[in-house]
Parts: structure tokens; C-alpha cells; sequence
């Protein structure tokens, strides 16, 4: 290095190499600059730029090297051969142009480090082409040593001057690699100018036809203007294309502040650009983000993937917010050639409404919307697990308890249906506060529900559980403002009582069937006669809805008469089932089944028309009284179902008399009324069946449109023995007349019942004692009777 330091003080005129060296750094400006446009190019523009730019560098190092030449100043008359030194030109444009093509052929480095070597051997082989060019009075002595450092040097050297100027495309990388470019020209030229050394020897002769000192300085000039002309042209081009990325950002930044999505652009790892969006979901600023790894937002192992994975790959990640906090994100990345290749696109997309909206979603499927209470599906799920581990383990037991309120129905019919809700959530409250950690409640349905108590295997622990249920829905009846409700319980034990879900439940709905049978506000165990009563039960109403279709039904007709002896006034219809295995089936068993699983309603339609197609074929003016159950009277189509049936069979409106008990109209007063105000549109009578018992009222005879009441059969029996019975008929009867309507006793067994309510004035009267329920055939000679009295 001293060697070369002395060659260069000692040797040169350092203001010539001071302007070699400007020369150099001018000419490797230009080329880094030229070298970016070259790696943009396409086509046949890629050969155009190809051209200038290995002009540009290949005059850049010819000029730096005869510059720095002329600044030798060896003490001996020398000059420069014009052949090779025109050769030495062209081979530096040559070579290194081969090294630009190679280097900008692929944006990788093992192409980015080979066009640098190429270019590094370009510089080497035109300055020993320019030394074999230079004419002295004198031997030229090399060290070779310093020779092969000088060539390294400058191959390594160009070689990172090329990877620093196409890695990355920014002003500052442009500047590092000009001015590492410049080093790799100058270590090669001086470190090689110390390598030689001049032995004088008079019997040499510099030939006439070398270049003199100062015509090689005009020729040096001419190419140095050359390249000052190629670098404005540069410098012009790298204006114009910051101007156009200066737009092209704006653009950019417009479009993605527009975008609803975060948007993020990385460079490598590096974040270099993010939009408005990204910035209010994140609550980051500008400076908080630019230049620092992804990570900073999605921790490594996420920006690894995304960086790394294939475009349009989707990601779930949470999002580092600026507050501490996290928040859910789907990322879509993509690679984007954004002025140079490697930038990749990163959607960020805010999912949390849509993580909340699932949430909600996975709660609804699982859990009851009113009450919070895992629903009938997840109730089961736990059912099923619970039971399994019964199965699996002979020393797990586990209790079912199915509970419902007691009179709910009225809480909304009374009150509406948002004081139902209330009383809903309160249950499910104060229930809830009496289980254990490992007992769950759940809502079925509407006002049924049901609690899991693992570990439990003997009665009287369930038995304590449902009486601190009961008691505690029950309240304090003493104090006025206390909430009072009553539940019925049914409880069945597992395995005992069964080891499967469907079996289990259906015990336990047994066992509430039975409490709420046997006075409400109480709780019942499952045993094995409940469980044949359920199959009873299930059986008939299985066979009740297909009786009508295989025409197991049929109608007897009871007389109704004239208490004074005056004769018949009409009949009663009812019905009859006679089962082809079972023979007649009561109907107090049938009847109450029919209406609670509703097959009441098409077997009451099959009675009316069989009883209305019978009454008109009587020639006598008779009456047909038919038994409406409160289920029918309150279905929307009733009344015009009735008004079609008079019109099929011709019977007159008239001779029809509809029977409905309180019962039906406590269910739906308002309901209950309009139908029955258009019955008597029609002209159908109406009477009010079983007055007395159920939920009789004054207010209801003076409310609705009645023709008739009807004292029912369990105040007659023995009214004229029973002072108590005798006065309550007598109430009745005299009721009956006050407000001008006809009163029908039934049940009447004895002729002392019937001298009674004669003398009471009584108006009509049904019973065995004036006709038991029979086939119509049974009454043929009494209607051809009342046929004749009436004409």
C-alpha cells in the first residue's frame, strides 16, 4: 500500500486526479442511474438503454483512466498508441455492457453479483489495454502481486456496486453504490499504476506516431464532455421518473386511503407505506410503523407466513392495536412490482363485527335468547354426555328434572306476553342461584324446563332439590309485592329409570304429566305405572287420529224434554268410539286426549256434520244440540266451517244449538265473543253448558249472546232430598228467569227429581230418567210423534 501511496503522491499531479476522480464519480452516477432504467426496460427499449448505458460507463472508466494517465508524470518523454487505445475504449463498453445485460437479466443477486464481476474484469481489462497503449522512454515493470489485488478489488467492489444499486431503488442506495462504483474504478486504476514501474532505457524510442500528451488530453476531453452530456441526460431522466413516482405515490396513496381495508405495502420484512385505514383500525402512526418489521403488527410467526406464503393466501391473525390491545384480522398478501420487484401487498381486513356476529351466532345455536339458559340442543348434548359416562362407569348416577309453571298461559293471556317474558328470566334467575358447579339448567321451551344434576342417585336428594325449587318460586305469600309462582316437577334417575336420552326424558315427562294431574304446585317421581299409563296415553292418541278416517266413530242422541210433560224439544249429540280391539272406549278417557293433542278439533267437525245431516233428515222441528270444545270455538275458520256444514246438509240455523262451556271463553274472551256473535248471525243457538262448576260467572251471561243454560247433572242429583243442592238450582232457576232465558237441567234419574224442578218451574230437562243416550233409531216413533203434534 505504501508503494502505491508513493506512486500516487510522488508520481501524479494530484490536481488531475482529483479531477480523474470527479470524472469517475460524474460517470458512475450516470451509470447506476442508466442502470436502473436498463433493469426496467422491456423489449427492444431494453437494448436502446442497454446501449447508453454501456457507453456511459465504459467512457467512464476510459476517462478516468487517461485522465489520471495524463496526471503520471514519470520524468520520461512518453506518448499513447492510437490503435490501442481506441481498442481499450471499446472493449470497456463492450465488457461492461455484457456485464449490465447479465445483471439486470434476472432481479436476483447470483445475476446481480456475476454482471458485477463482468463489469469489474471490464475496468481491468481497459486499464491494461490503456497501459499497453502508453509509449515511454523506459521498461514497464509490474508487481504482480499488487496487480491481482488490483483486479479483486475492483471485480468485488463492482460486483457490490451492482447488487447495492438493483436491491433496493432508493436515492440513498443509488448514492452508496455510485460511490462504491467510483472505488472499484479507482482501487483498480491506482493500485495498479503502483504496481508498475519504469526502468529508463535510452535504446528505446517513443515512435512519432504516438499520441503526445495534449492531444490525449483533447481526446480525453471530448469523451469527458461526453459524458458530462450523458449524465445531464441521466440526471433529466431521474427527475422526470421522481416527478411520475411522485404522481404514481399519490395515486397509490389516494387508492388505498379510499379502500375500506387496511392496506399495508412491505418491502422484504420492512413496512415502507400503510393507508388511512390500517391507521385508525391500528391506532399507529406513521413513524411508529414505517421502516420496522411486519412483526411489529402480527408477531413473527404470522409475518413469516404471509411474507413467505403464496399470493392470495388467507390469514387469521390478531392485530397489535397502539392502546395494547389486540384485535381479529384476516390478511390477504400479494406480491406488487411497485418501481421495483419484492414489495408484497397486505390486505388487512377488520373481522370483529363478524367474530361477534358468529359469537352470537354459536349462542343462539346453543343457548335460549330470552333467558341466557343453554338451550334444548345443548341440553341434549349434555344429556348424552352425562348418560355415557353413566354407561361407561356403574358408580355414576345422575338425576333429570323436567319442571314447567302452572298456569302460564293465563300470565300471558291476563298480562301480555312481555310480563310472561319477565316471569321467564325471574324462574330462570332464582332457579339458577340454587344449583351446584356441576348442575345446569336449561330452557326447553316456552315455560318448560329442565335441570342436570350429576351425582345424584337417591329420591330424597332430588326430592329436597325440587322443594327448594318449588320454594322458592313460591315466595313469600304473606307479602303482597312477592312474585308467586308455582311449578310441577317431574324427576326420573339415572340408570334406573333409564340410560338413554329419549327414554330418560320421556320418564321424567311422565312424571310432570302426573304432578300437574294431581293438583299442580308439587313434584312426582317416575315409576314403572306412570310409564304404562304414558304408553296408554300415547297409544290412544295415536289411534284417535286416524278413528275419524277408518270410521270408528259414532253418534248416540239423548232426548231433551219439556219438565211440564209437554214432550220433546230436541237432542243431544255424543260421541262414540268403538275400538275393533278395545271395543267402546270411554269418553272421559278419549275426550280430554283429544284436546290436548288437538285431534279434537277435526273429530268435533266430523260430530257437527254427522249430527246436522241427521237433524235434517228429521221431518219433526227438533233441535240438535252438539258439544264445541273450547279448542274448536277459538280456531279462526269455526264459525265459517259452521256456516258451510248448514249449507252442505240444509238444515236450518235455527234448530242448531252450539254447547260451550265457561272454560272456552276464559281462554280468550275476546276471541270466545266474536264467534259466538257471529254464530247468532247465523241464527245457531248458543247455549252455556255445565253452569256451575269451572270458572262460572254472572258477568259471562250478561257478556255473551246465550240462549240456554244448562245446570249441570251434579247439582240435580238428589236436589229434592239436598236443602243445599235444592237452593242452588233454585238460585239458578230463578236467574234463568230474571235475564229471560230457558234453563235445561241435566242428569235427571228420578221422578222425584223431575216433580222438584216441574214445581220450580224448570223449563227443560235431559237425563236417564227421560231417555238414556241411544242410536237415533231408538227415537224414530218419538220424533214421528212431535212430527204429528206440530202439524
Amino acid at each position: 500500500m505504501l508503494t502505491v501511496y508513493n506512486c500516487l503522491v510522488a508520481e501524479h499531479d494530484l490536481r488531475l486526479v482529483a479531477l480523474a476522480g470527479i470524472i469517475c464519480a460524474i460517470a458512475s452516477m450516470t451509470a447506476v442511474t442508466l442502470l436502473r432504467h436498463l433493469a426496467k426496460s422491456r423489449g427492444r427499449m431494453r437494448f436502446a438503454w442497454l446501449a447508453v448505458s454501456s457507453t456511459a460507463i465504459g467512457f467512464g472508466i476510459w476517462a478516468t483512466h487517461f485522465i489520471a494517465m495524463i496526471a503520471y508524470a514519470p520524468g520520461l518523454e512518453s506518448g499513447y498508441q492510437l490503435g490501442l487505445t481506441l481498442i481499450s475504449l471499446v472493449v470497456a463498453v463492450v465488457v461492461t455492457g455484457t456485464g449490465l445485460a447479465l445483471g439486470t437479466w434476472r432481479d436476483t443477486i447470483d445475476h446481480h453479483l456475476v454482471g458485477g464481476c463482468v463489469i469489474g474484469f471490464g475496468i481491468g481489462a481497459m486499464h491494461f489495454l490503456g497501459m499497453s497503449a502508453f509509449r515511454v522512454e523506459g521498461q514497464l515493470l509490474w508487481d504482480h502481486l499488487l496487480v491481482a489485488v488490483s483486479l479483486v478489488s475492483g471485480t468485488l467492489l463492482a460486483a457490490l456496486a451492482v447488487r447495492l444499486a438493483l436491491r433496493r431503488r432508493d436515492k440513498r442506495s443509488a448514492a452508496i453504490a455510485a460511490l462504491t462504483l467510483t472505488l472499484a474504478i479507482c482501487a483498480l486504476h491506482f493500485i495498479a499504476m503502483g504496481a508498475v514501474s519504469i526502468r529508463p532505457d535510452a535504446s528505446i524510442v517513443v515512435p512519432a506516431s504516438a499520441l503526445p500528451q495534449h492531444w490525449m488530453a483533447g481526446i480525453v476531453a471530448t469523451v469527458s464532455f461526453t459524458i458530462l452530456l450523458l449524465s445531464c441526460a441521466a440526471l433529466w431522466l431521474e427527475l422526470r421518473d421522481d416527478q411520475r413516482a411522485r404522481l404514481e405515490d399519490e395515486r397509490l396513496d389516494q387508492l388505498a386511503n379510499a379502500a375500506v381495508e387496511g392496506l399495508l405495502l412491505c418491502e422484504g420484512r420492512q413496512i415502507v407505506n400503510f393507508n388511512v385505514s390500517l391507521a385508525k383500525l391500528s391506532g399507529h402512526a406513521r413513524e411508529e410503523l414505517c421502516g420496522h418489521d411486519l412483526e411489529i403488527l402480527f408477531g413473527r410467526e404470522t409475518a413469516d407466513a404471509v411474507l413467505g406464503g403464496p399470493d392470495g393466501a388467507l390469514y387469521e391473525a390478531r392485530l397489535m392495536l397502539a392502546d395494547g390491545g389486540t384485535a381479529p384480522v384476516e390478511l390477504v398478501a400479494q406480491t406488487f412490482d411497485h418501481r421495483t420487484a419484492g414489495h408484497r401487498v397486505v390486505a388487512v381486513r377488520d373481522v370483529a363485527e363478524r367474530k361477534r356476529a358468529e359469537a352470537d351466532l354459536r349462542r343462539m345455536a346453543s343457548n335460549d335468547a330470552l333467558t341466557g339458559l343453554l338451550n334444548r340442543f345443548s341440553f341434549t348434548k349434555r344429556l348424552d354426555a352425562g348418560l355415557a359416562a353413566v354407561r361407561r362407569d356403574e358408580d355414576t348416577c345422575l338425576a333429570l328434572l323436567l319442571f314447567n309453571l302452572d298456569r302460564f298461559k293465563e300470565v300471558n293471556d291476563l298480562f301480555g306476553h312481555a310480563a310472561g317474558d319477565a316471569l321467564l328470566q325471574k324462574v330462570a334467575e332464582r332457579v339458577s342461584s340454587l344449583l351446584g358447579q356441576n348442575q345446569m339448567l336449561a330452557r326447553l321451551g316456552g315455560d318448560e324446563f329442565a335441570i342436570l344434576a350429576p351425582g345424584i342417585a337417591e329420591r330424597d336428594e332430588a326430592a329436597a332439590m325440587a322443594q327448594s325449587i318449588a320454594k322458592a318460586l313460591r315466595g313469600n305469600r304473606h307479602d303482597v309485592k312477592e312474585e308467586v309462582t308455582t311449578v310441577s316437577i317431574g324427576i326420573a334417575l339415572a340408570p334406573q329409570d333409564g340410560s338413554d336420552a329419549t327414554e330418560l326424558l320421556n320418564h321424567a315427562d311422565t312424571a310432570l304429566y302426573r304432578a300437574k294431574s294431581e293438583g299442580r304446585d308439587t313434584w312426582r317421581f317416575y315409576d314403572e305405572d306412570m310409564g304404562q299409563e304414558a304408553r296408554t296415553r300415547r297409544i290412544v292418541e295415536h289411534e284417535l287420529r286416524h278413528a275419524t278416517a277408518r270410521k270408528e266413530f259414532h253418534l248416540v242422541y239423548q232426548p231433551q224434554m219439556t219438565v211440564d210433560g209437554r214432550g220433546l224439544v230436541g237432542f243431544e249429540a255424543l260421541l262414540r268410539w268403538h275400538h275393533p280391539e278395545r271395543g267402546n272406549v270411554s269418553p272421559g278417557l278419549f275426550i280430554p286426549i283429544a284436546e290436548e293433542c288437538g285431534a279434537i278439533v277435526q273429530i268435533g267437525e266430523w260430530v257437527l256434520r254427522t249430527a246436522c245431516t241427521e237433524a235434517a233428515s228429521w221431518d219433526s222441528d227438533a233441535t240438535i244440540a252438539v258439544n264445541v270444545s273450547p279448542l274448536q270455538l277459538l280456531q279462526p275458520d269455526f264459525v265459517p266451517t259452521v256456516h258451510a256444514i248448514l249449507l252442505d246438509t240444509g238444515l236450518r240455523p235455527g234448530r242448531l244449538e252450539i254447547e260451550i262451556t265457561e272454560t272456552a271463553l276464559a281462554r280468550d274472551v275476546n276471541k270466545a265473543l266474536s264467534s259466538l256473535r257471529l254464530l247468532k248471525a247465523l241464527g245457531v243457538r248458543v247455549a252455556m253448558d255445565d253452569f256451575g262448576t269451572g270458572y262460572s260467572s254472572l258477568a259471562n251471561l250478561r257478556a255473551f249472546p246465550f240462549d240456554k243454560i244448562k245446570i249441570d247433572g251434579s247439582f240435580i242429583r238428589s236436589v229434592d232430598r239436598n236443602g243445599q243442592q235444592a237452593t242452588i238450582v233454585k238460585a239458578v232457576l230463578g236467574l234463568g228467569r230474571g235475564l229471560d232465558l230457558p234453563v235445561l237441567a241435566e242428569g235427571i234419574e228420578t221422578a222425584d227429581e223431575l216433580r222438584f224442578l216441574a214445581e220450580q218451574g224448570c223449563d227443560f230437562g235431559q237425563g236417564y230418567y227421560l231417555g238414556r243416550p241411544s242410536p237415533i233409531e231408538s227415537f224414530r216413533p218419538l220424533l214421528m210423534r212431535q212430527a204429528t203434534k206440530a202439524a
